[in-house]
Order: structure tokens, then sequence, then C-alpha cells
């Protein structure tokens, strides 16, 4: 069985997509994958052509039987059945994120192309509703596979803590959806209790836009007890993981929701919002709110961090539970069925 990946997201590993292909490329075995790619990140209509035309036509010349897309984008026109996976309909879900009328025809387009997908692979049950409520394709075609997580996230306090004060730590990025000037506002009514305790972000805010707020505006009341650490690396984001008081995850909408899961495989106690996917993927193992309601996540986070213990120890075995040898298993017996 050979099987064409479009390997374009493995040219940024760092979003979740890109991590998925790595991942399903390290673990699938009994499979032939030949990973078509560009040589770089490209422009919008550069990208277009590439997911119509350059890889379909390396899928012919690796001789490859199926295609697999590991993100929203198949040939409109192709000769090989196909599997994708959508991790989300982000676009199609939420008004903010439907763009110009350039995007909205390239995500109509790919709906299209998506929709005679001999298999659709989807990270969580809530995303497949959406997917059966919005493309409207047969149930028996949309099989849920969870993603994992790396066995390296674990509890371990060995070492020494990578801040020099107690903190909550958050990961995930900065666009509305996430929600970060929620826990910007929590944070802010719990600073006075604990006054040794810092908020630390990963990565750098912009200046603020209609889709990314201007967290700096935000956080200077509270001056340097909120930190932005930056772009982190693997390492330094386990570090952070494991030494963190809480970790805090406000989003709005998820289709799956791997940051508080590796959260939950170091041992960190997790508040996270009751939204979309969540729920399914923390289980009993986090503490649940309304991410729009700021006083419900202020209390959440102010209960963890008077009682974090049976948090720490719920938090392993939930994610145990997501190993990405499961979703590559899954996956080729996906494939096996397509070609049978």
């Amino acid at each position: 069985m050979r099987v064409s990946l479009n390997g374009y997201l493995l040219n940024n590993p760092h979003t979740g997509s890109g991590q998925y292909a790595t991942h399903l490329l390290e673990y699938l075995h009994g499979v032939e994958m030949a990973v078509a790619r560009p040589a770089a990140m490209l422009g919008n209509l550069a990208k277009l052509q590439w997911e119509q035309a350059g890889w379909p036509a390396a899928a012919r010349k690796s001789r490859a039987e199926l295609l697999h897309a590991p993100y929203f984008a198949l040939p409109l026109r192709r000769q090989l059945p196909a599997v994708v996976t959508i991790h989300d309909l982000i676009p199609m879900v939420l008004p903010a994120y439907r763009g110009s009328l350039l995007v909205r025809t390239y995500t109509w387009l790919q709906a299209l192309a998506c929709h005679s997908a001999e298999a659709i692979l989807v990270d969580s049950e809530w995303s497949k509703r959406d997917v059966l409520r919005i493309l409207g394709v047969p149930p028996d075609r949309v099989h849920v596979i969870y993603l994992g997580v790396e066995q390296r996230f674990s509890p371990d306090r060995s070492g020494a803590s990578p801040l020099d004060r107690p903190y909550i730590f958050y990961i995930g990025g900065w666009d509305v959806r996430k929600n970060v000037p929620a826990l910007l506002r929590a944070f802010g009514r719990l600073a006075p209790e604990y006054p040794d305790l810092v908020l630390a972000i990963a990565g750098e805010p912009g200046s603020g836009s209609p889709m990314f707020p201007n967290l700096r505006q935000l956080v200077a009341p509270l001056g340097d007890r909120v930190r932005f650490l930056g772009r982190v690396s693997d390492d330094e984001k386990l570090a952070l993981y494991r030494y963190a008081e809480l970790f805090v995850f406000p989003s709005i909408y998820e289709g799956f929701g791997l940051d508080p899961l590796e959260a939950l495989a170091c041992g960190c106690p997790v508040v996270c919002s009751n939204a979309a996917s969540l729920p399914e993927i923390t289980g009993d193992a986090a503490l649940l709110f309304d991410p729009r309601d700021h006083g419900a996540l202020a209390a959440s986070m102010g209960q963890a961090l008077s009682d974090p213990e049976p948090l720490r120890a719920k938090g392993p075995p939930q994610a145990a539970k997501f190993r990405w040898e499961g979703t590559a298993a899954q996956t080729s017996e996906v494939y096996r069925k397509v070609l049978a």
C-alpha cells in the first residue's frame, strides 16, 4: 500500500496540522508513505496551485494508490481515492474567521473537494458533528481518530524551574477565539491574593488588530506580573508545563486541544474552557469553566491554586488515553478500508 501524503505543512511543524503530519509519518508502520511537498511555504495562489496540480502530479509520479491530505485541502479533480483530515471547520463556523472574498472562495472550493473524499478523518466527536452538519457527508465516511501526545510529556520536577517565581502558564496562540484577554482579566482579579505569582505567556504579541487583540495594552496595569516569553523551544515548553502552578486554556473553540492535553500529561493542574471539543479531551482531569464568564474563570483558577493535587494526579492517566501510535494505527486501518 503506497499513500501520497501532502507534506506542505511539514514546512511549518509548529502548527497543530504540521505536528499531526510529522507524527503520522513517525508512527505509521506497514504503509509506504510517499511524501510530496514544495520546497518552502507558498503564497495563497501558489499554495492553491500546489494542492490542485503539484501534489496530484507528484502522487502520479510516485505511483501512489491513495491520497491523504492532513489538512482541509484536496484536489477538486483527481484520479485516485482520497482521505482528508479535517481538524476543524473554523472558517465556516466562526464569522470572524471567514476572511476576504478570496478566502471564502478557497474555503468553498475545499468544502466541495473534501465532500467527495472516500474518507474524512476528524479529531473529535465535536468536529464530526460540524462536518456532518456543514458538509452534509454520509456519516459512515467520517471517522473520529483522536490525536496523540508524545510520551516525553510526563511529570518530572527533578531539575530547576524555568522561571524565578511561581507562575501560571499559557501557550496556544493569540487570535480572538483563544480568548486570552479573559485570562488576563481573571489573573488581574487573582493577583492581589497571590503576590509572588506571575502569568507566563509563550509567544510575543503584536500591536493589535481585529483578529489579534492588543495584549500589551491589557497587561499594562499588571506590570511585571505578566511575562511574555517569546517563542519557546520544545524543551522549554516541556519544562514550563512541568513546573507551572496551573495551565489555563480559555479558548472558545477547538477541534481538539493539544496544549491542555500536553499539560495534563506533565502532571500540571489544568483549568480549561468547557467549549467545543475540550471537555471531550480533558474528561474529569481538568477544572472546566464557561469561557465567556470571566468571574467563573477567576474562581476556577483560585480553586485550582488552593487544591492542586487532585488535578495533578488525574492528568497523566487521562493523557495516556491519547497516543500517536493509536492515531497512526487507526489511520492505517482507514487506508485499508478505502482501498478495499
